[in-house]
């Protein structure tokens, strides 16, 4: 085979195609809502891709006090500290819908690195935004006050700003888990809710629905 040939074929390499068919080092499983894809203190061995729904990722300290740390959405990433050599999980990832989830084996997401990239470059681009989004959480928990930080995080769930719609959020969200999230008590989450409620800036129909006129919250000085 001659070198245009094979610059050719590996060109045609789709990291979607990649990340939706079962091949070696891959597999595709359901997880039911509520369902540990992995628990704190695994030997991490693979990285998952959420094809569909929502993943929860969350901490316990050593008295057992339990801590939501992120909520990740279809075409998130997670579990990739094994590449870097990380001993043990230092997080749960549980499915807070149902949810179809690729596993790719530390090996074969080495090689495809390695070898595509496109799937690389897509990565790298991916890991980086959310580095960008971890910090400006830590700006946010240390500068502003915890009803505009359960704005931002309605906001983030709802994933406003990727395409100017709001989206129902998360269905049944507690608000023991915002309390987390934010930093914060219950008891003022259920303060703020009700108050952002009251404004029209989220409706509860079975679900919650984040209106982006919530972002007057974030924005006012």
């Amino acid at each position: 085979m001659t070198p245009v040939v094979a610059a050719k074929k590996r060109s045609k390499f789709d990291p979607k195609t990649f990340l939706s068919t079962i091949d070696g080092g891959r597999k595709i499983a359901p997880f039911p809502k509520k369902q540990a894809i992995f628990v704190q203190g695994d030997s991490p061995d693979a990285v998952f891709y959420i094809q569909k729904g929502k993943v929860k990722h969350t901490v316990v300290s050593k008295s057992g006090k339990e801590a939501t740390i992120g909520i990740l959405n279809e075409g998130d990433f997670f579990g990739e500290g094994c590449l870097t050599g990380q001993p043990l999980r230092l997080f749960s990832a549980t499915a807070m819908t149902d949810c179809s989830v690729m596993r790719i084996d530390k090996k074969s997401m080495m090689e495809v690195l390695h070898r595509e990239h496109a799937f690389s470059d897509m990565f790298v681009a991916y890991l980086l935004t959310r580095n960008i989004r971890y910090e400006e959480d830590l700006v946010d928990q240390l500068f502003n006050s915890s009803e505009k930080r359960l704005a931002r995080v309605l906001l983030l769930l709802a994933h406003f700003g990727k395409d100017g719609k709001p989206e129902v959020a998360i269905p049944k969200i507690s608000q023991e888990t915002l309390a987390e999230m934010v930093g914060t008590t219950r008891s003022r989450i259920s303060f703020f809710m009700n108050r952002f409620r009251k404004l029209g800036f989220v409706r509860y129909n079975g679900e919650l629905e984040v209106h982006s006129s919530l972002l007057n919250i974030v924005l006012h000085d």
